[in-house]
């Protein structure tokens, strides 16, 4: 039965094991209720063993002074008896000190066990010593014997000893009283002491046995614990059944004192607070507190401290006791503030540009998604911004990537300035931006903020001791009238800007449904560019440079021109900035040169060939080596080579580029700077680069020969600056007889223009060359007239009588081409009065007019320059 109570674990009161004089410390248990409260019981035998000394005392002095002698000798006798089977039990009680089962199980054992047997022999003195034991005796012997043995029985550690007394002392008083009944019972009772004794040691051996197995698994959970919590980013809590806190691990205790929190008695839900932006709420913490239920991975941070950077996750379970009740909650937690910050990263990776700090793609197609929502049935009104920086390619190239990024920082910093709380700004990868103006649709309003867009990103950069311009064009549509959704509004201002880039770049452009018909042309046209150069159908145009000092041909610009098979003849000016944008300009430079070089071979020797070099190209370090492969094949000298280089190559003052003038002049061909005066040139660059040439950009030449214009005078001043360091120079554009006088007065060195003809092929110049030794005559216009700008805009007409609104269709510094109204034959030669710019009339004569369309020549001279200033958005385009 004592075997198979022990489902329960009651632990024995300290107290009895302070009675026993055991350390209470090292108390077993004892893993039967009854057999607890049976010890309980026999804790008291030590009282009653000393009541059975007493009593005989006490019995003998009695019986002394009352006078029954005769009765003292049976009570000293029984007294003794008494006393030495107690002396006896105190002292095997005493000798064995183990207070756990022994590792060395048998020789603890044996140890024991010989302590017993002694004991036992020196409590069986006074029987050995034929004192005659009467059933009484044997009786009380019996009734003292088990008090001590029962004890001893409950006190583990001594059960061996126990055991061997018990025998030792049985075999003693059976050999003493004889077979009898009281010496049977006596016998029986100790056999059934042994028994229980031995059954009861080996339980004792199987409890030692699963405490040392859990005793070791504890302290290794224990160790586990204490490394979580001093080197990992695991920590614990406990609460009592009010929420306060029992415990709390060190390193989390400390942080929160840090941050002036004071966690000694205070409360789980009063320490922490949820974070909100996961989703929960504080009442959903105080509903598992006060339901007694489970939570698991809550997001906390301190309670009290505002813009914390701290945070953490807590699970948590209800303690329930023995009986299933509520004792607190007790849980663990981790440390999530590097695992926020990394996600907080992760996410900045994914909705900002990484160079720049500006929103990214993914942010802005979403922004404008939510801006383009419907409200109240209806899609919100939005303004998109499409922005392409010009040249910068030209700076990346020249420059480098390193440069060309720190450009891109200084261009994202000037575009959220310009635009400020007006919309949002981000960088849609290379040199696009874009930017989302939500409830913006005035287009007055957006074409002033686009224009100031495009001039802050216009203004100088300096960067690494460089001076570096570039400009911008961009692209707007606008929502609903251009788009509903994302996609289709960004399509659609991306054609604007393609539209911008091609009226001249540096300008903005409102979307119209007739640019996506452009756009698919331009999309066809560059998928034929590519096939152009295999397909062969590109060919080399000379046009001719003629000194002005004999009107003889020195030499001729190769020019590409494009034969497309079912488009025609397709302008440079078309289809070369496709080639840049699409990486072709490289291949399509190195065939002209080629071949330039291959024709020019066969011409007079003292005929030059000039081939255009991209900023591109000029990068290329292995540009010179290709301009030697190209003179070998061809035969050509060198010095009848001359590369025409425009101010981009500019953009780079390093080393290279020094050293990329120093091996082309090493080859021996010659240097020109084209279009000077209209890039970004400075006048110290001529000092450093060997050139031979300076080309004067057309923009300077037209109109020089028209009074009033300023153009004569800079021209002037570049033929000076050249002499002044030995190069020659070219008036490029040349178009009129009367600028051909000009130029030849100023001291320019040469002339090409359509004056002296358009570029042909080959065999043409070959003919050209054989007709009168090369010596050609000025043709076209013999008079200069006043660059025309299209133009489509209203304006007022005063007629004296009348007034009425009529179309400027074209415009000049000296008369401008109106439409709208129908002029009789009589008005020719009619004074009129016109609005050029609002609320200003000007004073012009109609010099002619047929089918709804007349000219009108100004009284005085008209700059454009004020037209241009007074209406930039309008657009005027050159006609040339």
């Amino acid at each position: 039965m004592l075997s198979r109570a022990r489902s329960e674990t009651t632990e024995l009161p300290r107290s009895i094991w302070g009675a026993l004089g055991l350390n209470a410390d090292t108390a077993p248990e004892i893993t039967d209720s009854r057999l607890a409260r049976l010890a309980e019981v026999s804790a008291i035998w030590p009282f009653v063993l000393f009541a059975q000394i007493l009593a005989p005392a006490v019995v003998a002095l009695v019986l002394y002074y009352v006078g029954h002698q005769e009765l003292l000798t049976e009570v000293a006798i029984r007294g003794g008896l008494i006393l030495l089977m107690s002396i006896g039990a105190l002292v095997q009680l005493k000798l064995p000190r183990a207070r756990t089962w022994p590792t060395q199980a048998q020789i603890r054992t044996l140890t024991l066990s010989a302590a017993g047997i002694g004991a036992g022999l020196l409590s069986l003195l006074p029987l050995l010593a034929s004192v005659q034991i009467t059933q009484f005796h044997l009786a009380g012997f019996v009734a003292v014997f088990a008090a001590v043995t029962i004890t001893a029985i409950a006190v583990h550690p001594v059960r061996a000893a126990t055991l061997a007394y018990a025998a030792t002392l049985g075999a003693m008083v059976m050999f003493k009283a004889g077979i009898a009944l009281p010496s049977a019972v006596a016998a029986l009772a100790f056999v059934t002491l042994i028994v229980a004794t031995v059954r009861l040691a080996r339980d004792d051996q199987k409890a030692t046995e699963q405490r040392s197995s859990s005793g070791n698994a504890g302290r290794l959970a224990g160790q586990l614990v204490r490394e979580v919590e001093e080197h990992g980013d695991g920590w614990f809590w406990q609460t009592d059944r009010q929420g306060y806190f029992t415990y709390l691990s060190a390193k989390v205790g400390n942080e929160l004192s840090r941050l002036g929190m004071v966690t000694t008695g205070a409360r789980l839900i009063d320490t922490f607070r949820i974070d909100t932006g996961s989703g929960d709420t504080e009442r959903t913490l105080n509903f598992h507190l006060s339901t007694r239920t489970s939570f698991s991975d809550y997001s906390v941070c301190p309670a009290t401290v505002e813009d914390c950077d701290r945070w953490w996750s807590i699970s948590g379970r209800p303690m329930l006791d023995d009986l299933g009740r509520f004792q607190g909650f007790v849980g663990s937690g981790r440390d999530l503030t590097e695992k926020r910050r990394s996600d907080a990263e992760i996410t900045r990776l994914a909705l900002f540009d990484g160079l720049t700090g500006l929103a990214n793609r993914q942010r802005m197609r979403a922004t404008l998604d939510k801006t383009l929502a419907p409200q109240s049935g209806s899609p919100g009104t939005t303004a998109l911004f499409l922005l392409d920086l010009d040249r910068f390619k030209a700076v990346n190239d020249t420059l480098g990537h390193q440069v060309g990024d720190i450009l891109l920082k200084q261009v994202a910093q000037r575009l959220q300035r310009a635009v400020g709380e007006a919309g949002l700004v981000g960088r849609l990868g290379g040199d696009e931006f874009k930017v989302v103006l939500p409830g913006i649709g005035n287009r007055e309003r957006l074409s002033e903020l686009a224009t100031t867009i495009i001039n802050a990103v216009s203004q100088p950069y300096f960067i690494e001791g460089s001076s570096i311009s570039i400009g911008a064009s961009i692209g707007i549509a606008v929502a609903p009238e251009n788009g509903t959704d994302s996609e289709t509004l960004i399509r659609n201002a991306d054609i604007a800007m393609y539209a911008a880039k091609g009226d001249g770049r540096g300008i903005h452009r409102f979307f119209r449904e007739e640019l996506l018909e452009g756009a698919k042309t331009r999309k066809q046209l560059e998928d034929d560019l590519r096939h152009a150069l295999v397909a062969d159908q590109f060919y080399v145009a000379y046009q001719p440079v003629v000194s002005t000092e004999g009107a003889r041909i020195v030499g001729y610009e190769a020019l590409i021109r494009w034969d497309h098979p079912t488009r025609g003849a397709i302008s440079p000016a078309e289809f070369i900035p496709i080639a840049e944008e699409a990486g072709l300009i490289e291949s399509i430079g190195e065939w002209v040169l080629r071949t330039a070089c291959s024709e020019a071979a066969t011409w007079p020797h003292h005929v030059r060939v000039a081939v255009n070099v991209s900023p591109i190209q000029f990068a290329n370090p292995a540009l010179p080596a290709i301009v030697t492969s190209a003179l070998a094949n061809s035969g050509l000298a060198p010095q009848r080579l001359e590369l025409e280089i425009t101010e981009g190559v500019f953009l780079n003052e390093d080393s290279s580029s020094e050293q990329m003038f120093k091996s082309l002049k090493g080859i021996g061909v010659r240097l020109a700077l084209d279009d000077f005066g209209t890039g970004y040139s400075s006048l110290g660059y001529l000092k450093k680069a060997p050139f031979d040439k300076i080309k004067i950009d057309q923009s300077f030449v037209r109109g020089a020969a028209v009074p009033g214009n300023r153009n004569a005078a800079i021209i002037k001043a570049i033929v000076t600056l050249a002499n002044t360091l030995y190069m020659e120079t070219t008036a490029e554009g040349v178009e009129h007889q009367d600028e051909v006088e000009l130029i030849r007065e100023l001291g320019c060195s040469h002339i090409q223009g359509y004056v002296y003809g358009k570029a042909a092929r080959c065999e043409d110049v070959i003919a050209q060359l054989e007709t009168a030794g090369g010596v050609v005559t000025a043709k076209g216009y013999k008079v200069s007239r006043s660059p025309r700008s299209t133009m489509l805009r209203s304006a007022q007409l005063d007629l004296g009588s009348t007034q009425g609104e009529v179309r400027i269709r074209n415009i000049s510094s000296t008369g401008a081409m109106i439409d709208g109204i129908e002029f009789p034959t009589e008005h020719v030669g009619f004074d009129v009065m016109i609005e050029l710019l609002e609320g200003q009339m000007f004073p012009a004569t109609v010099r002619w007019a047929k089918e709804g369309r007349a000219g009108l020549e100004f009284a005085e001279y008209f700059n454009l320059e004020r037209l241009n200033a007074a209406a930039p958005n309008r657009g005027l385009r050159k006609a040339g």
